[in-house]
């Protein structure tokens, strides 16, 4: 009897065992770091909030990569959905043939290597030899842009790789939110005479607030800890986010800070300042989202 009681908490215990060693001990682990001053040698120098009160008050790159993360959340991680919606309503008409594969090749740009895409991006973005560039200069005849090199380019740019990357992955949670609301509810209002656009303000609309709460938390969480589009686009820790620091997110700073410049204590602070703020902004668009279904 003993050993029929024991039997189901031997089985799960593999999954606490690895959430305790690579989940729950590495987090305290990092909150006990960002109370020092820790390097990878030398002694460690208790600080207590001291780093935190740095970053926010005299650190002269933290405020401005907050900034910068901000920005990018709002015309990189915000906007897709402008794009997702309607794209996940045009592949939900039973009547658009080729439906799959469009899903397919709408899709693909997820999956695709965040290195590869932004390689590939740093080619079209290359001020002499881009393609952008010879669309602009040859098409539209004007003067070539310095993707790389001003500060609102190089914002651009990283925008444009993220809604390039992510419209497919949020086109397809609203597509399977889509197939959820039942069609009666379309032809009803078909019937009372509603046009297209009245039926997707008020039925499409209000029944994908649930899916459009998920989406949007999820692209606050990846928009906030956005690094790898910036990070290789603008070549790594030397460049720090490029000319005037115009691409340096927090999370790309947080890297900066502990593994170039071996800060961790500081890395560590900068960690739970955005987990912080991402726990906010989350609540936020908690409480809209439960207004809006009011």
């Amino acid at each position: 009897m003993k050993t029929n009681k024991l039997a189901p908490y031997l089985f799960i215990s593999p999954f606490f065992i690895l959430f305790l060693i690579f989940g729950l001990f590495p987090t305290v682990y990092s909150l006990t770091m960002s109370l020092f001053k820790w390097t990878i040698s030398g002694p460690q120098e208790f600080r207590g909030l001291s780093n935190y009160a740095k970053l926010l008050t005299t650190d002269p790159f933290f405020m401005r990569s907050l900034g910068t993360t901000f920005i990018l959340l709002v015309f990189g991680s915000m906007l897709q959905h402008l794009f997702a919606i309607p794209l996940a309503i045009m592949l939900n008409d039973r009547l658009i043939k080729g439906r799959d594969f469009f899903k397919v090749l709408y899709f693909l740009p997820y999956i695709t290597s965040t290195v590869v895409i932004a390689l590939i991006f740093s080619q079209l973005f290359d001020t002499n030899y881009g393609w952008l560039n010879y669309v602009i200069v040859n098409w539209l005849h004007l003067d070539k842009v310095k993707w790389t090199q001003n500060t609102a380019a190089i914002r651009a740019s990283i925008a444009i790789m993220v809604n390039w990357r992510y419209i497919g992955w949020n086109m397809v949670i609203y597509l399977a939110g889509l197939q959820s609301i039942d069609d009666r509810l379309y032809e009803a209002a078909k019937i009372d005479g509603a046009s297209i656009l009245q039926q997707h303000i008020f039925i499409t609309l209000p029944m994908l607030i649930k899916i459009i709460f998920f989406a949007m938390s999820m692209s606050i969480i990846g928009g906030m800890q956005l690094f790898e589009e910036p990070f290789v686009l603008l070549r790594g820790y030397e460049t720090m986010g490029g000319a005037q620091n115009a691409g340096l997110t927090s999370a790309y700073y947080l890297l900066t800070t502990g593994f170039h410049f071996n800060r961790f204590g500081k890395a560590s602070a900068i960690a739970w300042l955005l987990f912080i703020i991402i726990i906010g902004m989350t609540w936020m668009n908690k409480v809209i989202t439960d207004r809006l279904q009011k």
